[in-house]
């Protein structure tokens, strides 16, 4: 990253994101029509595949489950044809919560270089070492058309690529505890953030200041990461265990739900004077860990749930006592996310398991079975969410490290290749490269860019499939 792209981190930060900040190369590993290579050892292998002329064959796709080992699987490049746009963000500690912060710089934009905004919690070793981060990054190009290999570059191209790096700039708030989850709203004008610690507590924090560091210079010399003016407005201790559950309503702006291990729900509403008033009779019907919560998008007295308990309920703020609809036993093992589509009465759901469910609100009255339901990752799904314009479309992560894309609406056709037979036909899209992804958002002011967060990172990323 060059000097001038560092300006405003934080020092004890700057070091190791220095050289994590990557765009245009799709990085190794990553997979959507990602390419398999030849083993490292297999030199008659490669001789095989080589023609009279000692050029290699044509490239094979790679699909994940394919190959249970590396060996197998040879060496991944990523089709950087699959991407419109990719860069990656390295944090010094991992940021595996994360949420996208609304601009002004206008909707659907579609136009390169782009920026972003984001949010994210760290998950350090001591609870004192944490930090909130407030993120700004800026010229985001899209992909290079491919280059003739034996063309040389001129040193003006040179400059050129420097010119097109991408920037950061990053505000840092202390934050006690590990964030377990962290979500960001806008609340009577003001930009806000929950955050709930591995302390048990729930804090919501005005971002105010730290947009505007990451915006002017000045604001940035004079913002220090420990200055305990910058503290939260207002703390919720009520909650005995910590939890991961967290979710600010849009149908209902200010009103706030938070489950924790305990399996106890509690719902905020907005007071006076930049308080909130937290029922303290919980919502209590799960037997297990309330691991996710989603509002309504239309109705501001409903939210839908998902336990350990392997349920996902739904229930209207207006009666505590129990949920008013329930699927028992919605998947064989824990529910650890759903996400509420935004136009359609739809519910999607994954598990330990690896499935993922789409669920039609109008039938889960009657606890019918769900409507849909998706098998290829091979690892728990940590992270789902409907596209916010596009009703049929929803991405997926999952711990396999595959991020996935899919729509629904899309059928088997009739001359499917032979070697796709085995992948659902909704299937879109892989994209790989990162271990241990945690959460994936897409971004609703830029049609088809996502982001997600991993162990090794923030990939910001736009496919040509989407």
């Amino acid at each position: 990253m060059a000097d001038e792209e560092m300006k405003g981190i934080p020092d004890e930060i700057k070091e190791e994101m220095e050289d994590d900040w990557s765009g245009d190369d799709g990085g190794e590993d990553d997979a959507s029509g990602a390419t398999e290579g030849n083993e490292e050892d297999g030199d008659e292998e490669e001789d095989d595949d080589a023609d009279e002329d000692g050029e290699t064959g044509p490239s094979r796709v790679y699909l994940p489950g394919d190959a249970d080992d590396a060996e197998k699987a040879g060496d991944l490049v990523c089709d950087e044809s699959a991407y419109a746009m990719y860069h990656t963000c390295g944090t010094m500690l991992p940021c595996l919560s994360f949420d996208v912060i609304l601009d002004t710089l206008g909707d659907n934009r579609t136009t390169f270089p782009a920026s972003c905004y984001c949010i994210a919690g760290s998950q350090a070793a001591k609870a004192n070492q944490n930090s909130l981060l407030v993120m700004k990054m800026s010229n985001l190009t899209a992909m290079k058309a491919a280059k003739d290999p034996d063309e040389e570059e001129s040193d003006e191209e040179d400059s050129e690529d420097e010119d097109e790096l991408p920037e950061l700039e990053c505000a840092q708030i202390r934050h006690i505890g590990s964030v377990n989850r962290i979500k960001y709203a806008r609340v009577n004008h003001l930009p806000l953030a929950a955050s709930f610690s591995e302390t048990a507590k729930v804090h919501i924090w005005n971002l105010t200041n730290a947009l505007r560091a990451v915006e002017d210079p000045r604001v940035m010399a004079n913002f220090k990461p420990n200055n305990p003016d910058y503290s939260p407005f207002f703390t919720f201790s009520g909650h005995k265990t910590e939890g991961f559950a967290l979710n600010w309503s849009k149908a209902a702006p200010g009103y706030l739900a938070t489950g924790d291990c305990n399996g106890l729900i509690h719902v905020w509403t907005p007071g006076q004077g930049g308080q909130w008033n937290v029922d303290q009779t919980p919502y209590r019907s799960h037997t297990g860990s309330v691991e996710d919560i989603q509002w309504s998008p239309n109705e501001p007295n409903v939210f839908a749930s998902c336990s350990t308990d392997k349920s996902i309920q739904i229930w209207d703020i207006r009666e505590k006592n129990k949920s008013m609809l329930t699927a028992k036993d919605a998947h064989t093992e824990d529910v650890n996310v759903i996400h509420w589509n935004p136009t359609e009465p739809f519910i999607v759901s994954g598990s330990d398991a690896g499935d993922i469910k789409v669920w039609d609100l109008r039938r889960f009255k009657n606890n019918g079975p769900a409507v849909a339901v998706f098998r290829h990752h091979r690892g728990p799904i940590c992270s789902i969410e409907w596209h916010p314009n596009d009703s049929t479309v929803f991405a997926a992560a999952g711990e396999d490290n595959q991020l996935t894309q899919w729509d629904i609406a899309v059928e088997k056709g009739e001359d499917e290749p032979q070697e796709l037979e085995s992948v659902p036909p909704q299937l879109l899209f892989i994209h790989q490269g990162q271990t241990e992804i945690k959460e994936l958002h897409w971004h609703p002011q830029m049609p088809g860019v996502m982001l997600s967060s991993a162990l090794n990172g923030i990939d910001i990323f736009k496919t040509i499939s989407v």
